[in-house]
């Protein structure tokens, strides 16, 4: 079986972006140009049994119109933006619920798996963290590790400082940067 995304190429202050949507205009997946070998490792697993074919576009999804609106200022523009991912029942929780935090805050990753009901599943919502496929939208990058320590975001630790800085989520000298491990 094989399902098509149009795939859609953005500048962005943090470099290439690329953004996938489905025929609904769902976005699938958000990435960076630098990973792009990583975003399709991650769709393959997501969407075990189905090939997703890419297929380049150069018209303006409503979600391409969103990030650039939110990289220009307008953080409350992908709000709104509808998503559609494959993953585990468990992955989808934990995404879901990283939607709920509200621009301008950061939270741990105990503390996200303790909104999930799953305490001791740190490691386990670290995990899934790090599958979401949709980054920025649902905001991956606002869990953060213990004692305000910037850890875990696939894009890079500096793509995730500059988000929370975009988001005046951080005050930058309070932040501390830890390796960029998965789950910490």
């Amino acid at each position: 079986m094989t399902t098509t995304f149009l795939l859609e190429r953005m500048i962005t202050p943090l470099g290439q972006m690329m953004l996938a949507t489905d025929e609904q205009g769902r976005l699938r997946v958000i990435d960076w140009q630098d990973h792009e070998d990583n975003m399709r490792r991650l769709m393959r697993r997501q969407y075990p049994g189905t090939h997703i074919a890419l297929r380049e576009t150069s018209q303006a999804s409503p979600a391409a119109r969103a990030m650039q609106a939110y990289f220009q200022g307008d953080l409350a523009a992908i709000d709104g933006l509808e998503v559609a991912t494959g993953g585990t029942d468990f992955q989808r929780t934990v995404w879901t619920a990283l939607r709920t935090i509200p621009t301008g805050w950061t939270i741990s990753y105990l503390d996200l798996a303790t909104r999930i009901g799953r305490p001791s599943a740190v490691r386990a919502v670290g995990l899934a963290n790090g599958a979401n496929p949709i980054s920025i939208v649902v905001p991956c990058h606002r869990v953060i590790g213990s004692k305000a320590a910037l850890v875990g975001y696939g894009g890079g630790l500096q793509r995730k400082r500059w988000l929370l800085e975009h988001e005046k989520a951080i005050q930058p000298e309070r932040l501390t940067v830890q390796a960029d491990l998965p789950g910490v």
